[in-house]
């Protein structure tokens, strides 16, 4: 029922005005006869535009309350299309893209021949640079990208990035150029004497490692004076570093006459190498080989969490539900 005025005339003398005096004094109001419909109220007010007891509109619709216009319902919020919403998707794919890089994982690629046959020229590796953060240190037998400690890239030529490669550095799609990094396999670290003698094999506190990953047709060690024999122990907070094509790696035994004595700081290591990403047929896990395991040797740290996403695919990943509470929250507010 509507709330209707006290008072309401209904054009006839019935329960609304019993109990009240009968105005008789002076001359009848000049107009046309009442109708029937209670046009006002004796006390000046009017009811809210609803029907009254009697059935019929006290106002009318178009005026409101008090003569006013009606207050206009709140018009639902337009959903936007898709194709408004893209770019602020790619705003945010990208920021996601560059804090995956910063923090997570970030995408190199493979420049020589120095890791044959383990990597090869022109492919893409993942890189996990979020244990690091946690304090995770790199362990023997994986294989690492660090930035270039002393100098071991002088005369290295430096490629020159078109505008799109530049894009793809920063988002971590492709390598920064202006980022001096190695990658080679850990053989030794804090506390590890390693050695070569002649040809190998290479041992780690006197213990012989079985090398399957080393290329073929080259020994573990080689017979030269310019670093091929050696016989080192890694102070703290260093690591000794080799590639796996042997003959053709200028790694830690070739830098022994630089400021670190061949080592890697360990604050230079950008982050452990976990997946061969591209291209496509080469796709593969990078995990520790066997032989660092053997007894004589510490145990490996199990602090190294493997992460196999791209940085566009968590990217992507990271955007799928924010879409999804944005439409899911224009949809709320279009029902309301």
């Amino acid at each position: 029922m509507g709330d209707v005025a006290v008072g309401a005339r209904s054009g006839h003398d019935g329960e609304e005005n019993r109990g009240r005096p009968e105005e008789r004094s002076g001359p009848a109001p000049v107009g046309p006869p009442d109708s029937g419909y209670g046009s006002g109220t004796e006390d000046g007010r009017v009811t809210n535009g609803q029907h009254g007891q009697n059935g019929h509109n006290g106002g009318t619709e178009d005026e409101g309350v008090g003569g006013a216009p009606p207050a206009t319902p709140p018009a639902a919020k337009k959903q936007r299309s898709f194709w408004k919403e893209l770019p602020i998707l790619i705003g945010i794919a990208l920021v996601l893209a560059l804090l995956i890089k910063t923090f997570l994982v970030q995408a190199f690629s493979i420049p020589s021949s120095s890791m044959e046959n383990t990597l090869q020229i022109g492919d893409r590796v993942l890189v996990d640079k979020l244990t690091p953060w946690f304090g995770s240190e790199p362990e023997r037998g994986e294989v690492v990208v660090f930035h270039d400690p002393d100098d071991w890239l002088a005369g290295e030529p430096t490629p020159d990035p078109n505008a799109l490669q530049t894009v793809l550095s920063w988002i971590g799609l492709m390598p920064s150029a202006d980022e001096k990094d190695l990658i080679k396999r850990v053989i030794g670290v804090a506390g590890d004497t390693v050695e070569c003698n002649k040809t190998g094999p290479l041992k780690v506190n006197g213990k012989a490692l079985n090398e399957p990953y080393v290329y073929p047709g080259n020994t573990p060690c080689s017979d030269d004076d310019q670093g091929g024999r050696f016989k080192v122990t890694v102070p703290e907070g260093r690591i000794w570093v080799m590639g796996d094509h042997r003959q053709n790696s200028r790694d830690s035994r070739y830098n022994q006459s630089d400021k670190n004595g061949g080592m890697v700081p360990v604050d230079e290591v950008v982050g452990r190498a976990i997946v061969v990403a591209w291209p496509m047929n080469r796709w593969s896990t990078l995990p520790v080989p066997d032989t660092f395991g053997q007894d004589g040797l510490q145990d490996q740290s199990a602090a190294a969490a493997a992460l196999s996403v791209a940085p566009q695919g968590l990217a992507v990943a990271g955007v799928v539900p924010i879409v999804w509470w944005r439409r899911r929250r224009t949809a709320r507010a279009e029902t309301r």
